[in-house]
């Protein structure tokens, strides 16, 4: 039977997988994807996966991002991390264990949906909290790795294979709700990432965001730093047909420490938003 979204999200919350130590979630992960069928999978280095599901209608691959890492706010040798659902709200190491979870939940609706090509992007090192409080709790003192490196490493693979998703849609956690309900989309990437968007990329990312705002109109337009700037930027080399990069994220309160906070009630409308979307025929541009 397939797991529901908030069984993933504790399931991955459980792991310790920190910045630089993210293949402890991989057997998890593997485990998971097994019941996704067709589903091919493979590893960018260092940690980072990249997972391919096969569609059941024809069409462009839209690609799905979450990270793998987390920050550690554990006691050293900490083997499993608490979690608990609790007043409608799942409590743990949500950042970005809720993303993840949504991008499994959603992968794993792909042999029995009218769905397109998916390309899963889950990547290492996203967090730079490790660098600037407890480097010497990376893995070799943090030597030779550096935060958004996993964005990085799998837009050059994407590119090098010759693969062109249609769109980028990252899962993360804002915090920029403060406590309240709230999900946001995140939809202007060149205003934070220093590369500047031409025409048909602004063109092609303001669809994108009318189709899910036309999904769900009460989605907060905002913009924050993660992976989402990385795929913008690296995806859309100067002359490239565009590849719009977004991002949707529920609330989490607090934010970085630990018993992070997210709404079930977000998570579940999250879900409902992304398989909407991927089962309409033009769930994105067709020029893409």
């Amino acid at each position: 039977m397939r797991s529901s979204v908030v069984d993933l999200i504790c399931r991955v919350a459980a792991v310790p997988s920190f910045s630089s130590f993210e293949d402890r979630l991989h057997p998890l992960l593997f485990e998971i994807l097994a019941g996704c069928p067709g589903a091919a999978i493979e590893r960018v280095p260092d940690h980072n996966l990249l997972v391919a599901i096969p569609g059941t209608r024809p069409g462009p691959p839209v690609a799905l991002a979450a990270h793998l890492d987390k920050i550690d706010h554990y006691p050293e040798g900490t083997a499993e991390l608490p979690v608990m659902v609790r007043d409608g709200k799942i409590v743990g190491a949500m950042d970005d264990s809720a993303g993840l979870g949504l991008v499994l939940a959603v992968a794993c609706q792909a042999a029995y949906k009218r769905f397109p090509a998916l390309i899963l992007l889950l990547s290492e090192m996203e967090e730079s909290f490790g660098f600037k409080r407890h480097r010497q709790r990376l893995r070799a003192g943090g030597a030779g790795i550096e935060p958004g490196q996993g964005a990085e490493r799998l837009s050059r693979h994407l590119l090098a294979s010759g693969r062109r998703p249609s769109a980028v849609v990252t899962f993360d956690t804002t915090p920029l709700f403060r406590g309240a309900a709230g999900r946001s989309l995140y939809c202007a990437p060149w205003e934070l990432n220093g590369v500047p968007a031409g025409p048909e990329l602004r063109q092609a990312t303001a669809l994108l965001r009318d189709q899910f705002l036309a999904l769900d109109p009460e989605l907060k337009i905002a913009n924050n730093t993660n992976d989402y700037l990385t795929y913008g930027a690296q995806l859309n080399p100067a002359g490239a047909p565009p590849i719009p990069s977004v991002a949707l994220e529920p609330s989490i309160y607090p934010y970085h420490c630990a018993g992070e906070e997210v709404f079930v009630e977000d998570i579940l409308r999250l879900e409902q938003l992304m398989v909407r979307f991927l089962e309409r025929e033009t769930s994105v541009p067709e020029h893409l």
